[in-house]
């Protein structure tokens, strides 16, 4: 039986078909955009943008039509979309400024439009590549190839202002290809404000420097020499907040927490909800230190309590942020916690410690990526695999604590399988046998019944004496 032909060569089939098409029509077609840069760089090429010159938008609809299923979505922006493949085919667009924020923009599709004209509405110069598969030609208008051979980030033309969102993109851009932002570009990110921008836009782009960026560090280096640092104060109160040297040789807290976000990068599970959660606790794992920084009579600076503190000061952040309630309370548990494998690791702690920690934790597994990301992030001195964190997770596995806290063994409803009474009490029952639980006390719910009945009986004494 013949092999199926993979999904990348089925894509290189349905473009040539494209193009073929196309040129036998009288226009030409091109592959533009990311999937020429992610080519340019050796990197997998996962759907295509082709952009059709010298065909009007009803001429080219028809055209595809006969021999594809097309979708409806973006035909009013001048974009086909292939039904069931990940290729969107559109015309050049002349874009106006017509009010704020990224969307304010009057949109019109000219099929006549010459290609460097419509690549100067790109953001930067590596998205304004084009590349044609029938002659194998590479247009670069404005030196994309070069700056990304240089590590440099640079805007096409003047009309990047237009859209303040660009900035962000840019901050993304520089965490997924290691690059710095030219300095003329950077001039432009300075004069810009987030006016009208959406808030789901705004986390579009941090969970893409979180998801998929290589060097984190360097898309936190583009938001403060970009100057947009001022519009995330949380972020900005780290930025030249000393620390010990002698367990922080990097240098101030923003730069501990860009390099603890690339241990974090290298160790990435590629699991979106996993990495997320990760990301987002490593990003805010230190944001109570400037609340609490203190200098010691020996000089030294020490930021006690700061991990409470981290909490306070993330949550405002984090809810602005992504707008996901659910997420904030997965993240802020690892905030809190994030100093104590250390502390019990150093103490050699026993199970009744580790146990509490997973229930204040929520899930020990994600905690040591935490302590990995927190450790490995401390320059020269710095340890992505602290013993710390693997003795937590093991200690933690042999717990059968790894992905989940303890749950309460004993609950309300065995109270009341006993036929004792309602009342304020309960709670405490119930609170009595969960700590007993976690020191160990019992393990499974005959244990926990005879704990139960033992601590009734007390209480009965008590009430009564």
């Amino acid at each position: 039986m013949a092999s199926q032909p993979s999904d990348r060569t089925r894509l290189d089939q349905t473009l040539h078909e494209i193009c073929h098409m196309v040129d036998e029509s009288g226009g030409r077609a091109w592959v533009v955009g990311g999937a020429v840069r992610d080519s340019v760089l050796g990197l997998p090429v996962t759907d295509l943008d082709v952009e059709v010159h010298g065909l009007e938008a009803g001429s080219l609809e028809r055209l595809l039509a006969s021999r594809f299923a097309l979708d409806t979505v973006g035909r009013a922006f001048g974009v086909l979309k292939l039904r069931g493949q990940p290729i969107d085919v559109s015309l050049p667009r002349r874009e106006s400024k017509a009010g704020l924020g990224h969307r304010g923009f009057l949109v019109e599709s000219d099929p006549f439009l010459g290609f460097p004209e419509a690549a100067a509405r790109r953001d930067f110069t590596m998205n304004a590549m084009a590349f044609d598969p029938l002659d194998q030609e590479l247009i670069d208008p404005f030196d994309g190839r070069r700056d990304l051979e240089a590590g440099c980030l640079r805007h096409c033309s003047d009309a990047f202002v237009e859209d303040p969102l660009r900035v962000l993109r840019g901050m993304q851009f520089a965490a997924r290809f290691d690059l710095v932002g030219h300095s003329s570009t950077l001039d432009l990110c300075r004069s810009l404000e987030p006016e009208g921008l959406a808030a789901e836009r705004v986390w579009y782009e941090w969970r893409k420097l979180l998801l998929l960026g290589r060097r984190p560090s360097a898309g936190l280096e583009f938001l403060r020499d970009s100057g947009w640092l001022r519009f995330f104060p949380e972020l900005s109160a780290l930025y030249g907040c000393p620390q010990d040297p002698n367990y922080h040789p990097e240098g101030d807290v923003y730069t501990h927490t860009g390099l603890s976000l690339d241990v974090f990068a290298d160790q990435r599970l590629g699991d979106e909800v996993e990495d997320l959660v990760v990301g987002l606790a490593v990003l805010c794992h230190d944001m109570g230190k400037p609340t609490v920084l203190t200098r010691r009579m020996d000089g030294r600076y020490a930021t006690p309590g700061h991990d409470a503190k981290s909490v306070e000061v993330a949550t405002g952040f984090l809810e602005e942020l992504t707008g996901q309630p659910g997420l904030v309370r997965a993240v802020l548990p690892l905030v809190a916690t994030h100093g104590r494998p250390s502390q019990l690791y150093e103490d050699q702690a026993g199970d009744s410690a580790v146990r509490r920690l997973a229930r204040d934790a929520g899930r020990m597994d994600r905690l040591a990526r935490v302590v990995r990301a927190d450790r490995g992030g401390r320059g020269p001195r710095g340890n992505p695999r602290p013993p710390a964190a693997d003795w937590i997770e093991k200690r933690a596995e042999e717990l059968a604590v790894l992905d989940q806290g303890p749950p309460p063994i004993i609950q309300g409803r065995h109270l009341m399988n006993m036929g004792v009474r309602p009342g304020p009490w309960v709670g405490e029952a119930i609170h009595a046998c969960y700590e007993a639980q976690l020191d160990g006390v019992f393990s499974d719910t005959a244990g926990g019944l005879v704990f139960l009945r033992e601590w009734v009986e007390r209480y009965d004494d008590e009430e009564s004496g």
